[in-house]
């Protein structure tokens, strides 16, 4: 069974829940942004479905809903923001501005976030990057769930890669990718729903391949994309976003969380280009007619576009959720 809700209900019901469970207005409504996006674009594993998660570390005392994030300068094209033990949309929006001046103004410009619990889609937070015509990239790392190539033991996050490339009054070219075989949030979805997932994706307690995603999930481990090039770029995102940052590995999150539902403290690093800086003056007619070349091959469809469509959508036909997990966020709204 399901339940239909207009996206004015989803944003009320996701502030509600917040509140309730002790975020103040800032931190509910930049959590509620999030989650609202995240359904409008249909990215369900990310969504409402996400919302019991921020709700049990906050009822945790884990993540602090009254936190106040602030803004360092440690060099003259790094902002370094403390989330102060925040959920990360807040910090990213006291931290979104300064990386953008910054980087109109130096030509390259990096954001550390430290102290914060990432739970959200990384696309969300480079399309607006490009949006200001910028190019991004941006990844963060989760608590081991995937083994690396050759190895059954949990080691790596999901560590999500996501970029955005700027295309002038057309939606920026912009994806979103977990480095593992699949998004934990979608084998967890599977697992709800009843669904199969693709051979590839994880092992059993057992270390066999399987398809099960509750086997996954229950003793068993997800894989990295692509085998040992995949488990390389998990490799890259845990040292960009831990090691270069001083945050957390994988690894070292899990040993300190308390195990609620929730994210684990971490770190998120981003990277902003300002193609004008680099020289060409016809960058973005260059890079948009190749872009429309690839696009226009048979077969081809650019990574986004069945979010852009969905988009225009849902503010009339609204999203359907679980009948269970609707009664959930009521009773934790109290």
């Amino acid at each position: 069974m399901t339940v239909r809700l207009p996206l004015a209900e989803v944003e009320a019901l996701s502030r509600r829940c917040l509140v309730a469970c002790g975020a103040d207005a800032a931190n509910a409504e930049a959590v509620t942004r999030t989650i609202v996006r995240a359904e409008q674009d249909h990215s369900v594993s990310h969504g409402l479905f996400r919302l019991p998660g921020y709700c049990a570390s906050l009822k945790s005392g884990k993540v602090d809903g009254h936190a106040r994030p602030t803004v360092e300068r440690p060099a003259p094209s790094v902002v370094r923001v403390d989330g102060k033990n925040a959920f990360a949309p807040l910090a990213l929006d006291v931290g979104r501005e300064p990386l953008i001046e910054t980087a109109k103004r130096q030509g390259v410009a990096a954001l550390a976030l430290v102290r914060v619990h990432h739970f959200s889609a990384l696309w969300a937070e480079v399309e607006p990057l490009a949006e200001a015509g910028l190019v991004a990239l941006a990844c963060t790392a989760y608590k081991p769930v995937v083994a690396p190539a050759g190895a059954r033991q949990p080691f790596f996050g999901t560590n999500p890669l996501a970029f955005a490339w700027p295309r002038g009054k057309k939606p920026p070219y912009v994806f979103d990718m977990a480095t593992s075989a699949m998004a934990r949030g979608e084998i967890q979805v599977a697992a709800r729903d009843g669904h199969a997932v693709p051979l590839g994706a994880g092992l059993d307690a057992a270390g066999e391949a399987t398809t099960d995603p509750n086997a996954i999930l229950d003793g068993g481990v997800q894989l990295p994309f692509g085998g040992y090039k995949g488990s390389a770029i998990m490799t890259m995102v845990e040292l960009l976003c831990a090691g270069l940052i001083g945050e957390r590995f994988s690894d070292e999150a899990a040993k300190l969380d308390n195990d609620d539902g929730g994210p684990p403290q971490g770190g998120e690093f981003m990277l902003a280009l300002d193609p004008q800086a680099f020289g060409h003056p016809n960058w973005l007619e260059h890079s948009d007619a190749w872009l429309e070349r690839l696009a226009g091959l048979e077969g081809v469809r650019l990574p986004g576009q069945r979010r852009h469509e969905a988009r225009q959508k849902t503010p009339t036909t609204g999203i359907t959720i679980p009948s269970a997990l609707h009664a959930e966020l009521l009773a934790l709204a109290g």
